[in-house]
């Protein structure tokens, strides 16, 4: 079964679609707030020449999403797949980033569980890179079942070797815990 990176997914919250590259200037208005970065370990994403490189990997990854609100239609952010091991079937979620606004709501839960439920038909494991320093993505983690299976040195491309935490949820824990990864709308 062939394992598309980048579908459009949807549910009542929020809209992924595939990263395109005349979508720049819409995704750097979300990115251009530094306090989106402020516990990430490349804390001058938002400076410009700097969150070029990052979408620039991003298209390249052939993973990368523009996040949309359902509701009013605006770009509030980005995720991808990356790191994709047919043969290990695994594959790992990051490089995730939201507009403030949306922070603390349900919202990076129903891109997670978009990503995740379409992730599970062709893995059995997914792992999050998660920047030592940054406790508000990790406690969000922890929060749809994954848990810290080590931490390690990561070299991305045009960055800094830094730091991370690898966490883990693998496909059965995904499902045993499905009646907690349902969004309620309030």
């Amino acid at each position: 079964m062939y394992f598309d990176l980048q579908p459009t997914l949807e549910n009542e919250l929020v809209k992924l679609m595939p990263l395109k590259e005349e979508e720049f200037e819409k995704l750097y208005q979300v990115a251009s707030d530094p306090l989106i970065w402020e516990q990430h370990p490349d804390k001058d994403r938002y400076k410009k020449e700097v969150f070029e490189k990052f979408f620039k990997g991003a298209l390249e990854s052939g993973g990368a999403f523009l996040i949309l609100d359902q509701n009013s239609g605006e770009v509030i952010g980005s995720s991808r797949y990356y790191n994709y091991d047919e043969e290990k079937k695994l594959i790992a979620i990051g490089y995730t980033f939201l507009a403030r606004k949306y922070w603390g709501t349900t919202y990076n839960r129903a891109i997670k569980n978009l990503m995740l439920d379409h992730a599970f038909k062709f893995v059995d494991t997914v792992i999050f890179h998660i920047g030592t320093n940054n406790i508000r993505s990790q406690k969000a983690i922890e929060k749809l079942g994954a848990r810290k299976v080590s931490e390690i040195e990561i070299n991305c491309p045009g960055e800094d070797e830094r730091l991370n935490i690898i966490y883990k949820i693998d496909k059965n824990t995904w499902i045993e815990n499905a009646s907690k990864n349902t969004i309620t709308m309030s």
